[in-house]
């Protein structure tokens, strides 16, 4: 039988810069730097097993007998979050068209040869073992009785055909997992890296690494088909997707009938929508917006993460190359009452890259500068920043110490940060003026346009420290934003990369965490408490340390 399926996308425009951040700001969507596209997307794709789109907003899969498996009972669920939007480059399913192809584990649609525990060691997946020679080749078994929701097997050859695509098409995948060549047998894949890579598993469980069916998905639209509880019938970009069961799933039956994801990037929007009953589960709630929650019909889940709310320095800028307003700044931030105020407490402090405690690198193996108002204040003056006017802001040579901070809404806490900032650096006598934009895209590529960006990252997303240094600190890397370059610190990097032994690693990842803080490049301010918010009869929604599995086979509603 032909499967049909119709995706529409559309990106809102983005009209304007928010100089300052207020309560509404999150209410923007969209982001693609002040451009606005909208219609209907469509392709037809020749497939093993049928795949085509023709305009039909339904999708019908059969199995081996023709005949549709049901689930017991109809079920549907209706998940508003704030991150499922084309400003978080998360407009699609395709875990190989984005920087991070979050949706597409994160909703259900796929999952990764690996998994990680609460505690982020490894463990098997979609994989049941794998080996490493201690060298080049890696030798991967995969779980025998895996099928798509296409219907397709989940062999070695359709695993090797995913990775083929994902290095072809993927910014990231190429640099990290360093893949020179794949070999299909049966159910054993073995890979070949161009150099020793330690943590290649530990990529391969990264959400850009979703198994799916190449030849069953529509790459077009942005509409994977993976071994997930669940598959894609409807998106939107920026409004919804709507997904079934995956009649063909392998580890137990999918409890929902129909599932629905809603793009809500205003907070109080989302707030309302829960209380009303428009929706059963929210991600991305606003910290204010908590007490709402705090009674018997509602329940919280929480988990500690390595997403770090922090700063990256523009190392271009006249007035941020002066180690010496680095360095106050550093000093400037009040991080613990940034947490205790403006969080409400729910949050955790940051010192390092990763948090306090995290495997044997965390952040307490570290010293991070500490708040010293009269400290900061002394380095100013010694370097000749003083405050010639009497007007609170200090200047040197007929410059006022202004400082732009740039940073965007759909994050709830970055425009929390920015107001605690500007509040406590003027207390030294830095100025800082805001620009919290969903196009912040279009302000990162003029680097003459800001000082300080501040962002939110998962610095572990697979737990192994490699991915946040070579990602933010090496030269000309994706997400090192303010052109960051100590050769000492890249050539650890590349030690780093090329060593096999753990507490080694560790060691390296601490000295880094040391090298880039001693040149004040980063102020790592805290890491997110994830709170995921569901009515008292949702079971299976539930927080993880890594923030990728929330929906499961397990996902329930009464």
């Amino acid at each position: 039988m032909k499967r049909k399926i119709l995706v529409a996308i559309s990106v809102l425009a983005m009209t304007g810069v928010l100089t300052a951040c207020g309560g509404d700001a999150g209410s923007t969507a969209g982001g693609n730097a002040g451009t606005a596209e909208s219609g209907t997307a469509s392709a037809d794709t020749a497939a093993s097993g049928g795949a085509s789109s023709t305009g039909d907003a339904s999708l019908e899969s059969t199995g081996g007998s023709g005949e549709k498996s049901e689930p017991s009972g109809p079920k549907s669920m209706v998940i508003g979050d704030t991150t499922f939007n084309a400003e978080n480059w998360e407009e699609t399913i395709d875990p190989h068209r984005t920087y991070n192809g979050w949706p597409c584990i994160r909703y259900g649609v796929g999952e990764t040869l690996v998994h990680y525990t609460d505690s982020m060691e490894l463990e098997p997946w979609l994989a049941s073992s794998w080996e490493n020679d201690g060298d080049l080749t890696w030798t991967i078994t995969l779980k025998d009785g895996i099928k798509f929701s296409s219907g397709r097997d989940m062999d070695a050859e359709a695993v090797k055909q995913c990775f083929e695509h994902l290095i072809e098409n993927h910014d990231r995948a190429p640099g990290d997992t360093k893949i020179d060549k794949l070999e299909a047998d049966g159910q054993v894949l073995t890979i070949t890296t161009s150099e020793p890579n330690p943590a290649l598993m530990n990529y391969l469980g990264d959400p850009y690494a979703c198994i799916i069916d190449v030849d069953a998905s529509d790459f077009e639209t942005g509409v994977a088909v993976g071994t997930g509880p669940y598959k894609a019938v409807d998106m939107v970009t920026d409004d919804h997707l709507k997904l079934e069961p995956n009649e063909f799933y392998w580890d137990g039956t999918p409890k929902l009938s129909e599932l629905t994801i809603r793009t809500i990037s205003d907070g109080d929007t989302l707030s309302a929508a829960l209380l009303a009953g428009d929706i059963d589960a929210a991600y991305g709630m606003a910290y204010e917006a908590y007490p709402n929650f705090e009674n018997d019909n509602y329940q919280f889940s929480s988990m500690q993460t390595s997403r770090a709310f922090f700063c990256s320095m523009n190392m271009t800028s006249p007035v941020i190359q002066d180690p010496a307003v680095r360095k106050a700044i550093a000093m400037g931030i009040n991080k613990q009452g940034f947490v205790d105020t403006l969080l409400g407490g729910h949050g955790v402090v940051g010192h390092g890259a990763f948090p306090d405690g995290f495997s044997t690198f965390g952040g307490d193996k570290i010293k991070a500068k500490e708040y010293d108002v009269d400290g900061a204040k002394a380095v100013l003056e010694e370097a000749g920043w003083t405050d010639s006017d009497g007007d609170g802001i200090r200047d040197k040579d007929g410059t006022r110490l202004v400082v732009r901070w740039l940073t965007y809404p759909s994050r709830q806490e970055l425009p929390l940060l920015a107001e605690s900032a500007q509040a406590t650096l003027k207390d030294i006598g830095i100025d800082v003026d805001i620009n919290c934009t969903a196009n912040r895209r279009e302000f990162l590529a003029d680097m003459a346009s800001w000082d300080i960006y501040a962002s939110a990252l998962v610095t572990a997303p697979s737990g192994d420290p490699q991915y946040f240094f070579t990602t933010s600190c090496v030269p000309e890397m994706s997400y090192n934003f303010g052109a960051y370059n100590n050769k000492e610190v890249t050539d650890m990097i590349e030690e780093l990369s090329k060593e096999f032994d753990t507490s080694k690693r560790a060691q390296y990842a601490i000295d880094l965490q040391q090298k880039i803080l001693d040149d004040d490049a980063y102020v790592f301010c805290s890491f997110l408490q994830m709170n995921m918010i569901s009515k008292s009869n949702v079971t299976g929604w539930n927080a993880h340390a890594c923030d990728y599995y929330e929906v499961t086979a397990e996902l329930d509603i009464e």
